[in-house]
């Protein structure tokens, strides 16, 4: 898989769901980003936590997570190449969740006053930011709706074609195939299922025919079928290459 820098992961997400000029463009390479890689499940960024940056994910997965009083975990929402999760974090002085790697990632780290400064100047950047945090919540939309009422097998599916339709739009698998070393464990939270309930469902829906899997590594086998057993649909997602 090619390299990628972290001017051009954060340029070519905000390219995919707004209209920005080459002025625009040369004021984001101008960003200093500071880069570092993590290994899974690492806290990014803790519930309670005051930032004073946000953070672009340049490679690899990040998980957006809330605990009950009990220490159970659940995962709220995936975050993947050229995604900023917590953007909302410029105007939020307390963060009301935790961000954590599900997979190896490579991480770029932005100063708040750098991006203030930049939204204050250029709105276009801005409306692209705005833009960004209301397709973060429509996906939290979808999931609620995922957990909440789908069925199990249902969910699986549905989670698994957002997946590769979002990591397909930042370029970084081709042919519904995806390298996606998620745990059993981390799905399950995901879905609000059981890790043994994870395997069975993923197990039925290679029964079926819908896909593949070797280690890591998912395929689509039949996307159209993927996709109705999913009961998915792309508009909540916003992007144009989708």
């Amino acid at each position: 898989m090619s390299y990628i820098s972290s001017s051009e992961a954060l340029i070519g997400k905000l390219q995919r769901i707004s209209d920005l000029g080459e002025a625009d463009l040369a004021i984001l390479r101008g960003i200093s980003i500071q880069e570092k890689e993590f290994q899974p499940n690492h806290n990014l960024v803790l519930e309670g936590d005051k930032p004073s940056q946000s953070f672009v994910v340049i490679d690899g997965l990040v998980g957006s997570t809330k605990y009950t009083g009990e220490g159970k975990r659940q995962i709220t929402s995936f975050f993947v190449i050229g995604d900023i999760p917590d953007l909302h974090g410029l105007h939020l002085s307390i963060m009301d969740c935790t961000f954590s790697t599900l997979m190896p990632s490579r991480i770029g780290f932005m100063r708040h006053s750098t991006l203030r400064a930049i939204c204050e100047q250029h709105p276009r950047i801005a409306t692209a930011f705005w833009r960004s945090t209301l397709i973060d919540a429509a996906i939290y939309r979808e999931w609620v709706t995922n957990v909440g009422r789908r069925e199990a097998l249902t969910r699986m599916a549905h989670i698994l074609c957002e997946l590769i339709c979002r990591l397909r739009a930042a370029g970084r698998i081709e042919d519904h195939v995806a390298d996606i070393p998620i745990t059993q464990a981390a799905l399950g939270d995901a879905l609000g299922l059981s890790t043994v309930h994870v395997n069975r469902m993923l197990q039925e829906l290679r029964r079926k025919g819908l896909i593949a899997t070797s280690g890591s590594r998912l395929q689509a086998l039949n996307w159209p079928d993927l996709v109705r057993a999913g009961d998915f649909d792309t508009t909540y997602l916003h992007q144009r290459n989708l």
